[in-house]
Protein backbone atom coordinates (compact mmCIF):
# COMPACT_ATOMS: atom_id res chain seq x y z
CA UNK A 1 0.00 0.00 0.00
CA UNK A 2 1.11 3.59 -0.66
CA UNK A 3 1.35 6.43 1.85
CA UNK A 4 -1.12 8.60 -0.08
CA UNK A 5 -3.90 6.01 0.01
CA UNK A 6 -6.19 8.48 1.83
CA UNK A 7 -4.75 11.82 0.61
CA UNK A 8 -4.34 13.81 -2.63
CA UNK A 9 -1.66 16.17 -3.84
CA UNK A 10 -2.35 19.99 -3.47
CA UNK A 11 -2.37 22.26 -6.57
CA UNK A 12 -1.11 25.84 -6.96
CA UNK A 13 -4.61 27.32 -7.29
CA UNK A 14 -6.31 25.33 -4.55
CA UNK A 15 -5.74 25.12 -0.81
CA UNK A 16 -4.44 21.93 0.82
CA UNK A 17 -7.44 19.70 1.36
CA UNK A 18 -7.35 16.00 2.51
CA UNK A 19 -9.42 13.79 0.28
CA UNK A 20 -9.62 9.99 0.88
CA UNK A 21 -8.80 7.66 -2.01
CA UNK A 22 -11.72 5.47 -3.03
CA UNK A 23 -10.87 1.78 -3.65
CA UNK A 24 -12.83 -0.70 -5.69
CA UNK A 25 -13.76 -4.01 -4.12
CA UNK A 26 -11.39 -5.80 -6.48
CA UNK A 27 -8.52 -3.52 -5.46
CA UNK A 28 -9.30 -4.03 -1.80
CA UNK A 29 -9.43 -7.81 -2.12
CA UNK A 30 -6.24 -7.84 -4.19
CA UNK A 31 -4.42 -5.75 -1.62
CA UNK A 32 -5.69 -8.02 1.16
CA UNK A 33 -4.53 -11.12 -0.75
CA UNK A 34 -1.07 -9.61 -1.36
CA UNK A 35 -0.84 -8.67 2.28
CA UNK A 36 -1.76 -12.19 3.43
CA UNK A 37 0.48 -14.06 0.97
CA UNK A 38 3.39 -11.71 1.63
CA UNK A 39 3.30 -12.05 5.40
CA UNK A 40 2.38 -15.69 5.97
CA UNK A 41 4.92 -18.38 5.00
CA UNK A 42 4.05 -21.86 3.78
CA UNK A 43 2.76 -23.54 6.94
CA UNK A 44 1.13 -26.69 8.32
CA UNK A 45 -2.48 -26.62 9.55
CA UNK A 46 -4.31 -29.54 11.14
CA UNK A 47 -8.05 -30.10 11.29
CA UNK A 48 -10.99 -32.25 10.24
CA UNK A 49 -12.18 -32.34 6.63
CA UNK A 50 -15.75 -31.24 5.99
CA UNK A 51 -17.80 -30.17 2.96
CA UNK A 52 -15.44 -32.03 0.60
CA UNK A 53 -16.22 -31.43 -3.07
CA UNK A 54 -14.34 -32.88 -6.05
CA UNK A 55 -15.03 -30.62 -9.02
CA UNK A 56 -15.16 -31.77 -12.63
CA UNK A 57 -11.96 -29.79 -13.22
CA UNK A 58 -10.16 -32.11 -10.79
CA UNK A 59 -9.77 -29.48 -8.07
CA UNK A 60 -10.77 -30.28 -4.49
CA UNK A 61 -12.70 -27.85 -2.28
CA UNK A 62 -13.22 -28.50 1.42
CA UNK A 63 -13.05 -26.94 4.87
CA UNK A 64 -10.74 -27.65 7.76
CA UNK A 65 -12.37 -27.29 11.15
CA UNK A 66 -11.72 -27.85 14.81
CA UNK A 67 -13.88 -27.28 17.88
CA UNK A 68 -13.71 -23.49 17.64
CA UNK A 69 -13.34 -22.45 13.95
CA UNK A 70 -13.09 -23.48 10.33
CA UNK A 71 -11.33 -22.26 7.18
CA UNK A 72 -12.05 -22.79 3.50
CA UNK A 73 -9.43 -24.75 1.50
CA UNK A 74 -8.69 -25.47 -2.15
CA UNK A 75 -6.29 -28.13 -3.50
CA UNK A 76 -5.73 -27.84 -7.22
CA UNK A 77 -5.54 -30.86 -9.50
CA UNK A 78 -1.83 -30.30 -10.19
CA UNK A 79 -1.17 -30.95 -6.47
CA UNK A 80 -3.77 -33.55 -5.45
CA UNK A 81 -2.66 -35.81 -8.32
CA UNK A 82 0.42 -36.69 -6.25
CA UNK A 83 -1.62 -38.12 -3.36
CA UNK A 84 -1.72 -41.93 -3.20
CA UNK A 85 -4.83 -41.91 -0.99
CA UNK A 86 -8.29 -40.38 -1.14
CA UNK A 87 -9.39 -38.09 1.74
CA UNK A 88 -12.92 -38.49 3.07
CA UNK A 89 -15.35 -36.48 5.18
CA UNK A 90 -14.31 -36.52 8.82
CA UNK A 91 -10.65 -37.41 8.17
CA UNK A 92 -8.21 -35.69 10.49
CA UNK A 93 -5.46 -34.36 8.29
CA UNK A 94 -2.44 -32.10 8.22
CA UNK A 95 -2.31 -29.65 5.32
CA UNK A 96 0.77 -27.80 4.08
CA UNK A 97 -0.79 -24.63 2.75
CA UNK A 98 -0.36 -21.00 1.73
CA UNK A 99 -2.63 -18.39 3.38
CA UNK A 100 -4.54 -16.54 0.66
CA UNK A 101 -7.80 -14.82 -0.25
CA UNK A 102 -10.17 -15.64 -3.08
CA UNK A 103 -10.71 -12.24 -4.64
CA UNK A 104 -13.97 -12.96 -6.44
CA UNK A 105 -15.84 -13.60 -3.19
CA UNK A 106 -13.51 -12.08 -0.67
CA UNK A 107 -13.22 -15.45 1.05
CA UNK A 108 -10.27 -16.10 3.29
CA UNK A 109 -8.87 -19.52 2.29
CA UNK A 110 -5.88 -21.86 2.30
CA UNK A 111 -4.26 -23.04 -0.93
CA UNK A 112 -3.17 -26.59 -0.02
CA UNK A 113 0.12 -27.86 -1.48
CA UNK A 114 0.22 -31.29 0.19
CA UNK A 115 -2.02 -33.33 2.47
CA UNK A 116 -1.35 -36.16 4.90
CA UNK A 117 -3.28 -37.93 7.60
CA UNK A 118 -2.94 -36.40 11.04
CA UNK A 119 -0.15 -37.96 13.09
CA UNK A 120 2.08 -38.69 10.09
CA UNK A 121 4.44 -36.00 11.29
CA UNK A 122 5.27 -38.11 14.32
CA UNK A 123 5.62 -41.17 12.08
CA UNK A 124 8.00 -39.33 9.76
CA UNK A 125 10.02 -38.21 12.76
CA UNK A 126 10.24 -41.79 14.03
CA UNK A 127 11.11 -42.97 10.51
CA UNK A 128 13.98 -40.48 10.16
CA UNK A 129 15.25 -41.18 13.68
CA UNK A 130 15.43 -44.95 13.12
CA UNK A 131 16.88 -44.50 9.64
CA UNK A 132 19.66 -42.27 11.00
CA UNK A 133 20.40 -44.75 13.81
CA UNK A 134 20.69 -47.79 11.56
CA UNK A 135 22.61 -45.87 8.93
CA UNK A 136 25.14 -44.79 11.57
CA UNK A 137 25.59 -48.45 12.52
CA UNK A 138 26.44 -49.23 8.90
CA UNK A 139 23.33 -51.36 8.37
CA UNK A 140 22.67 -49.64 5.02
CA UNK A 141 26.31 -49.53 3.83
CA UNK A 142 26.84 -50.32 0.15
CA UNK A 143 29.66 -52.72 1.04
CA UNK A 144 27.14 -54.93 2.84
CA UNK A 145 24.94 -55.28 -0.22
CA UNK A 146 25.19 -58.71 -1.82
CA UNK A 147 24.69 -59.29 -5.55
CA UNK A 148 21.61 -61.19 -6.60
CA UNK A 149 22.21 -64.67 -8.06
CA UNK A 150 21.76 -64.49 -11.85
CA UNK A 151 20.04 -67.90 -12.04
CA UNK A 152 18.49 -68.85 -8.68
CA UNK A 153 17.62 -72.51 -8.18
CA UNK A 154 14.85 -71.70 -5.67
CA UNK A 155 13.12 -68.47 -4.59
CA UNK A 156 11.58 -67.63 -1.22
CA UNK A 157 8.75 -65.14 -0.58
CA UNK A 158 7.85 -63.55 2.77
CA UNK A 159 4.33 -62.09 2.62
CA UNK A 160 0.69 -62.75 3.44
CA UNK A 161 -0.86 -65.74 1.60
CA UNK A 162 -3.96 -63.63 0.97
CA UNK A 163 -2.12 -60.57 -0.34
CA UNK A 164 -2.63 -59.44 -3.91
CA UNK A 165 1.13 -58.81 -3.99
CA UNK A 166 1.74 -62.58 -3.68
CA UNK A 167 -0.43 -63.27 -6.71
CA UNK A 168 1.41 -60.61 -8.70
CA UNK A 169 4.79 -62.07 -7.75
CA UNK A 170 3.78 -65.66 -8.53
CA UNK A 171 2.21 -64.65 -11.84
CA UNK A 172 5.37 -62.77 -12.83
CA UNK A 173 7.68 -65.64 -11.83
CA UNK A 174 5.57 -68.14 -13.73
CA UNK A 175 5.61 -65.93 -16.81
CA UNK A 176 9.34 -65.30 -16.70
CA UNK A 177 10.73 -68.61 -15.44
CA UNK A 178 8.04 -71.23 -14.76
CA UNK A 179 10.52 -73.95 -13.81
CA UNK A 180 11.89 -72.25 -10.69
CA UNK A 181 10.47 -73.66 -7.40
CA UNK A 182 9.01 -71.11 -4.99
CA UNK A 183 8.74 -71.43 -1.19
CA UNK A 184 6.31 -69.13 0.64
CA UNK A 185 7.00 -68.12 4.26
CA UNK A 186 3.52 -66.88 5.29
CA UNK A 187 3.10 -63.96 7.69
CA UNK A 188 0.64 -61.13 8.30
CA UNK A 189 1.93 -57.88 6.80
CA UNK A 190 -0.20 -55.44 8.80
CA UNK A 191 -1.91 -55.21 12.14
CA UNK A 192 -0.73 -55.58 15.71
CA UNK A 193 2.39 -57.73 16.08
CA UNK A 194 2.89 -58.02 12.32
CA UNK A 195 6.47 -56.66 12.49
CA UNK A 196 7.57 -59.42 14.88
CA UNK A 197 5.96 -62.09 12.72
CA UNK A 198 7.52 -60.68 9.54
CA UNK A 199 10.94 -60.75 11.22
CA UNK A 200 10.29 -64.33 12.42
CA UNK A 201 9.43 -65.44 8.87
CA UNK A 202 12.64 -63.85 7.54
CA UNK A 203 14.70 -65.50 10.29
CA UNK A 204 13.08 -68.85 9.52
CA UNK A 205 13.93 -68.56 5.83
CA UNK A 206 17.48 -67.59 6.76
CA UNK A 207 17.90 -70.55 9.11
CA UNK A 208 16.45 -73.06 6.66
CA UNK A 209 18.69 -71.70 3.88
CA UNK A 210 16.76 -73.54 1.19
CA UNK A 211 16.51 -70.61 -1.24
CA UNK A 212 19.05 -68.59 -3.21
CA UNK A 213 17.19 -65.29 -2.84
CA UNK A 214 14.35 -63.99 -0.65
CA UNK A 215 11.56 -61.56 -1.62
CA UNK A 216 9.94 -59.54 1.19
CA UNK A 217 6.84 -57.84 -0.24
CA UNK A 218 3.37 -56.40 0.20
CA UNK A 219 1.12 -54.13 -1.83
CA UNK A 220 0.71 -50.38 -1.56
CA UNK A 221 -1.03 -48.46 1.18
CA UNK A 222 -0.76 -45.49 3.48
CA UNK A 223 2.24 -44.85 5.67
CA UNK A 224 0.39 -46.42 8.60
CA UNK A 225 -0.36 -49.52 6.49
CA UNK A 226 3.30 -49.95 5.59
CA UNK A 227 4.64 -49.06 9.02
CA UNK A 228 5.37 -52.69 9.92
CA UNK A 229 8.25 -52.54 7.42
CA UNK A 230 9.66 -49.48 9.20
CA UNK A 231 10.20 -51.38 12.42
CA UNK A 232 13.76 -52.00 13.64
CA UNK A 233 13.18 -55.72 14.18
CA UNK A 234 12.31 -56.21 10.50
CA UNK A 235 15.31 -54.19 9.30
CA UNK A 236 17.72 -56.21 11.45
CA UNK A 237 16.21 -59.52 10.32
CA UNK A 238 16.70 -58.50 6.69
CA UNK A 239 20.29 -57.35 7.30
CA UNK A 240 21.24 -60.60 9.05
CA UNK A 241 19.56 -62.89 6.52
CA UNK A 242 21.87 -65.58 5.13
CA UNK A 243 20.73 -64.97 1.54
CA UNK A 244 20.26 -61.83 -0.57
CA UNK A 245 16.97 -60.04 0.13
CA UNK A 246 14.85 -57.99 -2.27
CA UNK A 247 12.39 -55.55 -0.72
CA UNK A 248 9.24 -54.95 -2.78
CA UNK A 249 6.99 -53.01 -0.41
CA UNK A 250 4.31 -50.60 -1.62
CA UNK A 251 4.40 -48.52 -4.78
CA UNK A 252 7.21 -46.65 -6.50
CA UNK A 253 6.86 -43.58 -4.27
CA UNK A 254 6.83 -45.60 -1.02
CA UNK A 255 10.11 -45.97 0.87
CA UNK A 256 10.51 -48.03 4.02
CA UNK A 257 13.38 -48.89 6.36
CA UNK A 258 13.22 -52.40 4.90
CA UNK A 259 14.14 -50.96 1.49
CA UNK A 260 17.38 -49.51 2.89
CA UNK A 261 18.29 -52.68 4.80
CA UNK A 262 17.67 -55.02 1.85
CA UNK A 263 20.33 -55.92 -0.71
CA UNK A 264 18.06 -54.60 -3.47
CA UNK A 265 14.97 -52.36 -3.45
CA UNK A 266 12.23 -52.96 -6.01
CA UNK A 267 9.61 -50.25 -6.66
CA UNK A 268 6.76 -52.81 -6.59
CA UNK A 269 6.29 -56.53 -5.76
CA UNK A 270 6.03 -57.26 -9.48
CA UNK A 271 9.33 -55.50 -10.08
CA UNK A 272 10.86 -57.56 -7.25
CA UNK A 273 9.87 -60.75 -9.07
CA UNK A 274 11.38 -59.40 -12.29
CA UNK A 275 14.65 -58.63 -10.51
CA UNK A 276 14.79 -62.06 -8.91
CA UNK A 277 14.98 -64.22 -12.00
CA UNK A 278 15.82 -63.73 -15.67
CA UNK A 279 13.16 -63.71 -18.36
CA UNK A 280 12.99 -67.28 -19.69
CA UNK A 281 11.60 -66.17 -23.06
CA UNK A 282 14.38 -63.63 -23.45
CA UNK A 283 16.98 -66.25 -22.48
CA UNK A 284 15.51 -68.72 -24.95
CA UNK A 285 15.48 -66.11 -27.70
CA UNK A 286 19.06 -65.21 -26.81
CA UNK A 287 20.03 -68.88 -26.93
CA UNK A 288 18.43 -69.24 -30.38
CA UNK A 289 20.31 -66.20 -31.61
CA UNK A 290 23.59 -67.55 -30.23
CA UNK A 291 22.86 -70.96 -31.73
CA UNK A 292 22.22 -69.42 -35.14
CA UNK A 293 25.37 -67.33 -34.85
CA UNK A 294 27.38 -70.39 -33.82
CA UNK A 295 26.04 -72.39 -36.74
CA UNK A 296 26.96 -69.60 -39.15
CA UNK A 297 30.43 -69.35 -37.70
CA UNK A 298 30.91 -73.13 -37.82
CA UNK A 299 29.69 -73.28 -41.41
CA UNK A 300 31.98 -70.43 -42.37
CA UNK A 301 34.91 -72.07 -40.58
CA UNK A 302 34.20 -75.43 -42.27
CA UNK A 303 33.98 -73.76 -45.69
CA UNK A 304 37.30 -72.03 -45.16
CA UNK A 305 38.97 -75.25 -44.05
CA UNK A 306 37.52 -77.17 -47.01
CA UNK A 307 38.92 -74.59 -49.39
CA UNK A 308 42.28 -74.76 -47.63
CA UNK A 309 42.19 -78.56 -47.86
CA UNK A 310 41.49 -78.37 -51.59
CA UNK A 311 44.36 -75.96 -52.06
CA UNK A 312 46.73 -78.13 -50.04
CA UNK A 313 45.66 -81.30 -51.86
CA UNK A 314 46.59 -79.69 -55.18
CA UNK A 315 50.03 -78.90 -53.81
CA UNK A 316 50.48 -82.37 -52.29
CA UNK A 317 52.81 -84.68 -54.34
CA UNK A 318 52.93 -88.48 -54.45
CA UNK A 319 55.77 -89.77 -52.23
CA UNK A 320 57.39 -91.52 -55.21
CA UNK A 321 57.28 -88.33 -57.27
CA UNK A 322 58.74 -86.41 -54.36
CA UNK A 323 61.58 -88.98 -54.00
CA UNK A 324 62.34 -88.82 -57.72
CA UNK A 325 62.30 -85.04 -57.55
CA UNK A 326 64.73 -85.11 -54.65
CA UNK A 327 66.94 -87.66 -56.51
CA UNK A 328 67.09 -85.40 -59.57
CA UNK A 329 67.98 -82.46 -57.36
CA UNK A 330 70.74 -84.47 -55.68
CA UNK A 331 72.10 -85.68 -59.06
CA UNK A 332 72.17 -82.13 -60.32
CA UNK A 333 73.90 -80.92 -57.19
CA UNK A 334 76.43 -83.77 -57.43
CA UNK A 335 77.27 -82.83 -61.03
CA UNK A 336 77.65 -79.19 -60.04
CA UNK A 337 79.91 -80.18 -57.12
CA UNK A 338 82.10 -82.41 -59.35
CA UNK A 339 82.45 -79.66 -61.95
CA UNK A 340 83.26 -77.14 -59.28
CA UNK A 341 85.95 -79.39 -57.76
CA UNK A 342 87.45 -80.02 -61.22
CA UNK A 343 87.62 -76.31 -61.92
CA UNK A 344 89.26 -75.66 -58.57
CA UNK A 345 91.81 -78.43 -59.17
CA UNK A 346 92.66 -77.09 -62.67
CA UNK A 347 93.05 -73.64 -61.27
CA UNK A 348 95.27 -75.00 -58.49
CA UNK A 349 97.46 -76.89 -60.99
CA UNK A 350 97.84 -73.78 -63.13
CA UNK A 351 98.82 -71.73 -60.11
CA UNK A 352 101.12 -74.48 -58.76
CA UNK A 353 103.38 -74.72 -61.89
CA UNK A 354 104.77 -71.16 -61.76
CA UNK A 355 104.94 -71.36 -57.98
CA UNK A 356 107.06 -74.59 -58.27
CA UNK A 357 109.44 -72.90 -60.76
CA UNK A 358 109.73 -69.88 -58.50
CA UNK A 359 110.39 -72.16 -55.54
CA UNK A 360 113.13 -74.07 -57.39
CA UNK A 361 114.84 -70.86 -58.40
CA UNK A 362 114.52 -69.50 -54.92
CA UNK A 363 115.96 -72.65 -53.35
CA UNK A 364 118.91 -72.70 -55.79
CA UNK A 365 119.63 -69.05 -55.21
CA UNK A 366 119.39 -69.51 -51.45
CA UNK A 367 121.71 -72.53 -51.51
CA UNK A 368 124.26 -70.62 -53.58
CA UNK A 369 124.18 -67.74 -51.18
CA UNK A 370 124.54 -70.05 -48.20
CA UNK A 371 127.43 -71.88 -49.87
CA UNK A 372 129.31 -68.63 -50.45
CA UNK A 373 128.71 -67.57 -46.88
CA UNK A 374 129.88 -70.95 -45.61
CA UNK A 375 133.08 -70.61 -47.64
CA UNK A 376 133.78 -67.20 -46.16
CA UNK A 377 133.14 -68.48 -42.66
CA UNK A 378 135.39 -71.49 -43.25
CA UNK A 379 138.23 -69.21 -44.35
CA UNK A 380 137.72 -67.00 -41.30
CA UNK A 381 137.64 -70.06 -39.08
CA UNK A 382 140.85 -71.37 -40.67
CA UNK A 383 142.62 -68.13 -39.81
CA UNK A 384 141.48 -68.44 -36.23
CA UNK A 385 142.26 -72.19 -35.86
CA UNK A 386 145.02 -72.74 -33.20
CA UNK A 387 146.25 -75.70 -35.18
CA UNK A 388 147.22 -73.43 -38.00
CA UNK A 389 149.17 -71.26 -35.58
CA UNK A 390 150.94 -74.32 -34.29
CA UNK A 391 151.76 -75.34 -37.87
CA UNK A 392 153.68 -72.10 -38.15
CA UNK A 393 156.10 -73.22 -35.33
CA UNK A 394 154.29 -71.96 -32.28
CA UNK A 395 153.48 -74.13 -29.27
CA UNK A 396 150.85 -74.03 -26.53
CA UNK A 397 152.07 -74.04 -22.87
CA UNK A 398 149.81 -75.42 -20.13
CA UNK A 399 150.27 -76.21 -16.48
CA UNK A 400 149.64 -79.67 -15.19
CA UNK A 401 146.08 -78.67 -14.28
CA UNK A 402 145.36 -77.50 -17.84
CA UNK A 403 145.77 -73.74 -17.33
CA UNK A 404 147.34 -71.89 -20.28
CA UNK A 405 150.49 -70.05 -19.37
CA UNK A 406 150.54 -66.52 -20.73
CA UNK A 407 153.34 -64.93 -18.62
CA UNK A 408 156.62 -66.14 -17.19
CA UNK A 409 155.86 -64.28 -14.03
CA UNK A 410 153.32 -66.97 -13.09
CA UNK A 411 155.96 -69.71 -13.21
CA UNK A 412 158.25 -70.95 -10.54
CA UNK A 413 161.45 -73.04 -10.64
CA UNK A 414 160.70 -76.80 -10.96
CA UNK A 415 157.08 -76.23 -12.21
CA UNK A 416 155.96 -78.96 -14.58
CA UNK A 417 154.51 -77.80 -17.89
CA UNK A 418 152.94 -79.40 -20.97
CA UNK A 419 153.95 -78.20 -24.41
CA UNK A 420 151.62 -78.81 -27.32
CA UNK A 421 153.09 -78.62 -30.85
CA UNK A 422 151.54 -78.94 -34.27
CA UNK A 423 152.40 -82.57 -34.06
CA UNK A 424 152.62 -84.05 -30.58
CA UNK A 425 153.20 -82.92 -26.97
CA UNK A 426 156.09 -82.74 -24.45
CA UNK A 427 156.48 -82.33 -20.67
CA UNK A 428 159.17 -79.95 -19.34
CA UNK A 429 160.38 -78.59 -16.01
CA UNK A 430 161.13 -74.93 -15.40
CA UNK A 431 164.79 -74.38 -14.52
CA UNK A 432 164.81 -70.61 -14.89
CA UNK A 433 162.52 -67.69 -15.84
CA UNK A 434 163.31 -64.47 -17.66
CA UNK A 435 161.23 -61.34 -17.59
CA UNK A 436 160.73 -59.17 -20.69
CA UNK A 437 162.68 -55.97 -20.49
CA UNK A 438 160.39 -53.01 -19.91
CA UNK A 439 160.74 -50.35 -22.56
Amino acid sequence: MTDDLFSSRPTASSPIVSKPRVLSVSELNRMARDLLEGNFPLLWVTGEISNLTRAASGHWYFSLKDAGAQVRCVMFRSRNAYLDWQPREGDHVEARALVSLYEARGDFQLTVESLQRAGLGALFEAFEKLKAKLEKEGLFAALRKRPLPPHPAQIGIVTSPDAAALRDVLTTLKRRMPGIPVIIYPTPVQGKGAAERIAAAINSASARAECDVLIVCRGGGSMEDLWQFNEEIVARAIASCSMPVISGVGHETDFTIADFAADMRAPTPTAAAELTCPDGHALLQRAHLLQARLQRQMQHSLSERMQKLDFMSRRLLHPGDKIRQRYEQLTHLQARLHASLQRRMDTARTSLAPMSARLSRGIAQHLSTQHEQLHRLSQSLGHLNPQAVLERGYSLVRTTDGQIVRSAQTLHINDSLELTFAHGQAEVTVTATKQNRQT
